[in-house]
């Protein structure tokens, strides 16, 4: 995890500098305020990842003499084909056509089809407790 944080800390790092630019060159507050809240909510979740990765065991990310070989094995489960993260992009497309155009039906029939995509897509490979 000390990569990400290390990633999200200088994230953080240049939107402040260059919200501190913006505000000498353009002056707009708009936009400085909105580089400021972005660098420091980039610092934020990097502070957490640098937290996290104070508990975890070491990483081959974050060993600097790490080999490739020390990141072999498995690394999970991984759906061979599923159509229901195109069921999700829709969904999600639908709801925000709703969101930008303001049509109540559009919101709710896309907030209830993602649900519905969103549990399906979790619990494509469930089978319940009896065919354990």
């Amino acid at each position: 995890m000390k990569v990400e944080a290390r990633i999200f800390e200088l994230t953080a790092v240049f939107c402040i500098v260059v919200a501190v630019v913006y505000l000498f060159w353009a002056g707009e507050p708009v936009g400085v305020t909105a580089l400021f809240l972005t660098g420091l909510l980039s610092l934020m979740i990097g502070v957490y990842f640098r937290f996290i990765a104070r508990r975890l065991d070491e990483r081959p990310e974050d060993n600097p003499d790490g080999e490739i070989s020390d990141g072999a094995g498995e690394l999970g489960f991984f759906s061979p084909g599923s159509y229901w993260p195109l069921g999700l992009a829709g969904a999600c497309a639908l709801t925000g056509v709703g969101l930008a155009m303001f049509h109540m039906y559009l919101i709710v029939a896309g907030t209830v089809a993602v649900l519905l995509t969103v549990g399906g897509l979790l619990f494509e490979y469930h089978r319940g407790p009896e065919h354990e």
